[in-house]
Formats: structure tokens, sequence, C-alpha cells
């Protein structure tokens, strides 16, 4: 056998597959395969490569860390192709559902003394265990929910599980920290400058034996032809007999095995990955992956997240100081796939698309019962109670509290921005929060440099927000649902990374520089934290009588006939570019409103108070609450920040919120704001039966209206 160096047979081994290449290249045309079909799925890949290569190179040991890098995030990637092969939805819990049975492996070697062998057995039984118990417990309970609910439970979903990651090495005492565990074997050489340990083989070698196991699950076996029979069409599948739920089940446990093996990997190599309730970092190239690979192309996206782990090894390495740089790049992949994507004008992709639309239309009183005096004692009652209870909750708190109340108001106008893009118009938003960070920037900038009064910085910061809105809205005139909000989070990284960023842009606020309030109307004194309280409260009254003003108007109108029949409102003559637009518009005016009012109240520009996962959180508070109407925005955003100031211990404020929203969800998919719109029906209801009315509107839901008698329902022309 003959004996080569490293570099010598990382040369031979990228000769070997390139010969390989281009001879499945040749045989496939002979058996009549397009070469065009071929370069469709390893070519954006080769690209992402190349260009890797030719804006940043690096030395050949980095190259080959990458790509090993690269393939283990592949593993993930796949996990979550498969999981929208059989759900029609992002899991944003998929790193997760790795990094928990990893905790416990790592937990076991380290704090147990269990042999290492021993212990990733039973990480690998507990993932399996966990993908399945994850299905059955959880996602099944929304099989026939819109997408959209089921998306936003995976997100209460990693906060559960990184809860349980934190509370794993409490077994043995110990604090979460960055163990690292090496594989049992003694292997190291140098391919300059990075020396490669057994971990690195093993890697290697695991990982590609993974995914082509995957593969041949899916081509060779049954339950691998029913799993992809079930993902082009469940209900057409079921039909047939293929048992679609336990199928489901079986693809969230090879994605948990997936992500675990990734993960885990991974762990030996770099460490053991920084708990958090997401790991945005691994969803974006997980995402980029994904779009490159057009979603459902198993091997091309994961070619493809092996070509992005090699732009990443070689953005950190030409950029040590800077290594946030990934993170717009990958969200520049993102935008340009999304662009350069074909529309879906199938009645398939119509149907995905309005499987993220979940928000009822919420019923006024009905005009039989707006003037009976017990109805409207009721509803002024409620409002001056509501009105008594803000007004005067100053002098119950202390200063600490007020602040934590002021920004709870900030908050809900913020989480109203997402009920008027995504409730009314349709338009899904995971980047509601950027829009408040430009809006944050320029008013700090505003107040610093121009002393600009508070009323002027607010429609200042206001506007900005709404051109910032309106450029994002942009690949919103060509893509819908998920895609639309994959887009809108892509911008939302890069705009923590780089937009907003003073490394960059020097206009941007310093982060240790204070922002001092400036005076309102150039009179009235901010610097009583009481006083600008009832400032933001007075914002937050004008912005819900503005907004209710929109929606009762024709550009309302327009924009839920937007939502729900985009085509049919075209048909009408709506100008859908100029509504979306609007949507937009309005929505990053709000949002930007909110980001202003809350730099004022933190007295600077904290990049991390609008960072993503702030995102995240807004986009929850507003689905938790209930996407149609203003009262949802206000109860979601109570609940989950409530939550989050006034319960002991960060554990406990996870547990809250993700506990919460699973329950939410499951129970009341409509959200808080549904529910307490049931309860005024069913009070109607009684107050109709007492005075002996008949109200179609609140009868024809329930089954006691098949119980009226045919004499007791007015003729037709007879007053009711």
């Amino acid at each position: 056998m003959v004996s080569r160096s490293p570099i010598a047979n990382s040369i031979y081994n990228l000769y070997s597959h390139s010969v390989y290449f281009v001879r499945s290249l040749y045989s496939a045309t002979q058996r009549g395969v397009k070469p065009r079909l071929i370069l469709t799925t390893f070519g954006p890949a080769l690209v992402i490569a190349a260009v890797s290569l030719t804006l940043f190179p690096v030395p050949v040991g980095v190259a080959v860390e990458g790509l090993i890098l690269g393939v283990l995030g592949a593993m993930v990637a796949v996990g979550m192709a498969l999981i929208y092969r059989a759900n029609r939805i992002l899991n944003f819990a998929q790193g997760e559902l790795g990094t928990a049975p990893t905790v416990l492996v790592v937990s076991l070697v380290v704090y147990a003394g269990w042999n290492y062998l021993l212990a990733l057995s039973v990480g690998l039984v507990g993932s399996v265990l966990l993908g399945a118990l994850v299905e059955l417990a959880i996602i099944r309970r929304f099989f026939r929910s819109p997408r959209l609910i089921l998306t936003v439970a995976t997100l209460g979903l990693a906060q559960l599980l990184s809860l349980g990651a934190v509370f794993i090495p409490m077994i043995w005492g110990q604090q979460p920290a960055t163990n690292q565990v090496h594989f049992p074997l003694t292997v190291h050489f140098t391919i300059e400058p990075i020396v490669f340990s057994a971990d690195y083989l093993v890697a290697l070698i695991v990982a590609p034996l993974a995914l082509a196991g995957v593969a041949a699950l899916l081509r060779f076996t049954s339950i691998g032809v029913a799993i992809r029979a079930s993902a082009e069409s469940a209900d057409r599948a079921s039909l047939l007999g293929v048992p679609v739920k336990r199928l489901q089940t079986v693809v969230w446990s090879v994605a948990a095995l997936l992500s675990f093996t990734g993960v885990f990997l991974q762990a030996g190599i770099q460490g053991l990955p920084v708990i958090s309730t997401l790991n945005l970092s691994v969803l974006l190239a997980a995402l980029a992956a994904l779009m490159l690979g057009n979603l459902v192309d198993l091997p091309a996206v994961s070619v493809s997240a092996v070509a992005l782990g090699l732009l990443q090894e070689g953005v950190t390495w030409n950029n040590p100081s800077n290594p946030q740089l990934v993170e717009p790049i990958l969200a520049l992949v993102i935008v340009v796939c999304l662009l350069m994507r074909k529309v879906g004008a199938t009645r398939v992709d119509q149907d995905r698309s309005s499987s993220w639309n979940v928000s009822d239309e919420v019923r006024p009183v009905p005009r039989e019962l707006r003037s009976l005096p017990e109805v409207r004692a009721v509803r002024w009652g409620a409002t001056a109670a509501v009105a008594g209870v803000a007004l005067a909750l100053p002098y119950w708190l202390g200063v600490g509290d007020q602040l934590k109340a002021t920004a709870a108001v900030v908050f809900v106008i913020i989480t109203m921005s997402v009920v008027v893009l995504t409730g009314w118009a349709g338009q899904v938003s995971l980047g509601q929060m950027s829009f408040a960070a430009f809006g944050a920037a320029v008013a700090a900038y505003a107040t610093q440099h121009w002393n600009l009064d508070l009323s002027l910085t607010v429609l200042l910061a206001g506007l900005a927000g709404a051109v910032v809105a309106l450029i994002v809205g942009l690949p919103a005139l060509r893509l819908r649902g998920f895609f639309l909000a994959v887009t809108t989070l892509a911008f939302a990284m890069a705009t923590s990374a780089y937009l907003l960023n003073i490394q960059y842009f020097s206009w941007v606020p310093d982060p240790n520089a204070v922002v001092i309030r400036p005076h309102l109307f150039g009179r009235i004194s901010l610097g009583s934290q009481r006083t600008y309280y009832y400032v933001c409260l007075v914002v937050l009254a004008l912005a819900v009588l503005a907004v209710r003003g929109i929606r009762h108007s024709r550009t309302g109108r327009v924009l839920l006939a937007l939502r729900e029949n985009e085509r049919g409102a075209q048909a009408f003559g709506i100008n859908v570019l100029r509504a979306k637009l609007t949507a937009f518009a309005i929505s990053g005016f709000l949002a930007a409103v909110g980001g202003c009012l809350l730099v004022q109240l933190l007295g600077g520009f904290s990049p991390d108070t609008y960072a993503p996962d702030q995102s995240f959180v807004v986009f929850t508070a507003a689905v938790v609450g209930g996407l149609g109407s203003l009262l949802g925005a206000g109860l979601g955003s109570l609940y989950l920040k409530g939550a989050q100031w006034w319960l002991p211990g960060a554990q406990w404020q996870t547990l809250a919120s993700a506990a919460g929203v699973l329950l939410v969800l499951m129970i009341i998919p409509g959200g808080l704001g549904d529910l307490v719109y049931r309860g005024r029906d069913a009070a109607l209801r009684w107050v109709a039966h007492r005075r002996g009315l008949i109200v179609p509107s609140l009868v024809a839901d329930t089954r006691q209206a098949d119980a009226v008698a045919p004499e007791a329902v007015p003729s037709a022309g007879a007053p009711s």
C-alpha cells in the first residue's frame, strides 16, 4: 500500500470524486437523464463553493474542516427537509431535538463517568424516542391545524427542549457548560494549519453513511415509499390505506436521530453548543441549505449544506474579529434563492400558501343587540374598567415595575403591527423587531444629534420604519406564506449582524451612549417614569384608534380580501401590489413607533433588545393572543411579557412561555382573544334568549338553531 501525506491524500480524494462526478454525469446522459437536471440539483452548491473559494480563500486544512462541519450541518438540514416534506412546516426546534440528547450523553460521560459508547447508545435511543414523543404528544395535536399554528408550536417546543437541556446537568448538581467529549481513539494528523483528531475522522465517516442510510430508507423500502407518497398528498395517501400519522412519527424520529448525530459529532470537534432558546446561526444555515435544495430535494440540500459549511469557514477565517458577517451572507443567499425560485401556480401550491392563513374575522355585536341598555352598559363599563386600571397602574407600582409596565405598553404597539400585516393582510413576517430596531436607531440618532422634540422623533422613526418595511415587502410581490416568512427572518438576521452594526455604519448609535429623553411639545418634561408611562399609553390609544379606523375603511376591507383570496381580489380590480405594500408600510410604521418609544424608555440603543429572537417573541405573542383582533395583540403581549418580567428566575419564565404557548395553541387555536369573544357571544345569546330575540348571526354556529320551531322563524319580508 502506497503511503501518502495528508495533503496528497486530500488532492487524490478530490481528484477521485471529480472523476466519479464526471462519469456519473456521462452515464446519466447515456441513460437518458438530462444533465440539466443534475446541474439544477448540484449547480447552486457548486456556485456557492466557487464564490467561497474566490472571495474568501482559505488554507487547505481550513477548507477540509469547513467541509466536515458542512456535512454535519447537512444532517440538521436534511432533518428539517424531511419534516417539511411530511408536515409542510418549518421546524424551528430541529436543532434542539439534537441538543437535548447531546447534553444528556455529555453529562453521562463527564459527570456520571459512563463509558463513551454506552452513553452514546443511550443518546441514540433517546433521540429516537424523543422524536416519537414530540410527534405523538404535540405535533399530532395539530394535524388539521393551519401550518402557521404548527410552526409557532415548534417555537414553543424549542423553548421547552432548551429548558430540558438546561436542567439535565442539574441532575448531578452541575450548571450547563460547554463540555467536550472525544472519541476514544488517539489519532492526530495535520493539514496546515488545522490539527485533526479522531473526532474529525468519525464525523467524516458517520455523517455520509447516515445521510446515505436516509436516502436508502426513502428509496428502497416500503416505509420510504409510503413516506414519499404521504408527503405529496396526505389525504390521498390516507385514502389508499397509508398510515400517514404513524409515518409522521417515523419521520420525526429519523429527523431527531439525524439532528442528534450531527450535534453530537460537532460537540466532539467544537464543544457543546451554547444552550439558548433558538440557535439562530444553525437555523439560518439549515434554512439556506433548504432554499438551495428547493426544500424537498434531499441530495441538493445535503450538498448545499456542505458548500455552506465551506462558505461559513471561509468568512470566519478571513474575518476573525467579525465572525457575525456569516449571518448577513447566509441571509443574502436565502433571499437570492427565493427571488430566483419559480413561483408555484398550481392548486397544491396555493393550498400550501393558504394554510398559513390562520386568523378569523372578529364578529361584531349584532345590530339587534347593540342598542340594548344591558349591552351598552357592559360595553362602556368594560371600557371604563380597563381605562381606569391602566390610568391607576403607576400609582400601585414602584419605579422598576413602572418601567416594566411601560415596556409592556410599547410591546403591545409592536404586536399590533403583526396583527395588521399577518392577521389582516395575510403576509407572514418573522422580522418585526428589525423594523422596530430601525425606528429605535433613527430615534436615538435624532435625539442625540438633532435634539428633536419627542413628537417629531416619533413621526420620523415611524416614517423610517415604513420605508424599510416597503423595501422588505418587495419580495412579497411574488412570495407568500412560508417563503415570505423565511425572507423576513433573513432580513432580521442581517439587520442584527450587519445593517445596524456600528462597526460597519457610523450613523448607528453607540450602544454605550446614553439617550436622554427629549421634551414633549417643547414643554412637558419626561424625566419622571410615571409621566413617560402616560405618554406611551396615549400613543397606544392613538394607534388603536388609527388602526381601527383603517380596519373599517376601504383599505381594511382590501387587506382582508387580499388575505382571503388574492386572485379573487385582483379579479375585482384591486391593485394587489399597492395593497401588499400598504400593509407593510402601516406595519413598519407601527413597529418603528414602538421601537422609538422603547429606546427612549431604556435610555440607549441596545442591539440585543431588537435581536431576531425577539421577533419570534412578538410573532408568538400575536398568535397566542389571536391574529384577528387588536384585543388579541394586547392579551398575547401581556401574557408573554408578564411571564418574562414577573416570574422569578429565567427557567420559570421560559417554562411559562413554552408551556403556555403550547397549551394555548392546543386548547384555543384562535388565541386568547378568541376565548374572550366566545364568552362575549355566549353572553349575547343569553341576552337574546331572555328578551325573546332571534339573532341569526349568533345562533347559526350553534346546534340549538336546529331545534328552533319553524313557526318561530319570521317569514320572508316580515320584520325581525
